[in-house]
């Protein structure tokens, strides 16, 4: 069952990465490459260099779910990152909207409210 949500933290991996890997190979990236864990339940994300094949690696309860999608037709849009970076942290809709095809790069994010900074009018 796909169970990811705007709750969890989404990492894409800035290098292209050889799809054979597999649960190992994949979170090896993680601990060293990236140095973080794969196990911390965050959700990191690798794409192959043609950009037409992406997994999605997460640690659940007992162990890892891999999620794999390869595309018949066209490439998935990445957000634009610096190279030298190992990864950047996406928002639950940007990877969701790269994952179903749609453009991610002209996103204008409307003001909502936030409890944690809210404006007082006085």
């Amino acid at each position: 069952m796909f169970t990811l949500s705007s709750h969890h933290k989404f990492n894409l991996f800035s290098q292209p990465t050889d799809m054979r890997k597999g649960f190992n190979g994949l979170s090896g990236i993680v601990s060293n490459i990236l140095q973080d864990n794969p196990r911390s339940g965050e959700v990191f994300i690798f794409i192959n260099k043609t950009r037409d094949k992406i997994k999605l690696l997460q640690w659940q309860d007992s162990g890892f779910v891999l999620y794999y999608k390869r595309l018949e037709q066209g490439t998935f849009e990445l957000s634009q990152y610096e190279e030298l970076e190992g990864s950047i942290v996406l928002s639950y809709t940007k990877m969701a909207m790269m994952v179903d095809g749609l453009s991610i790069k002209n996103i204008a994010s409307r003001k909502r409210f936030n409890p944690v900074n809210p404006t007082v009018k006085g």
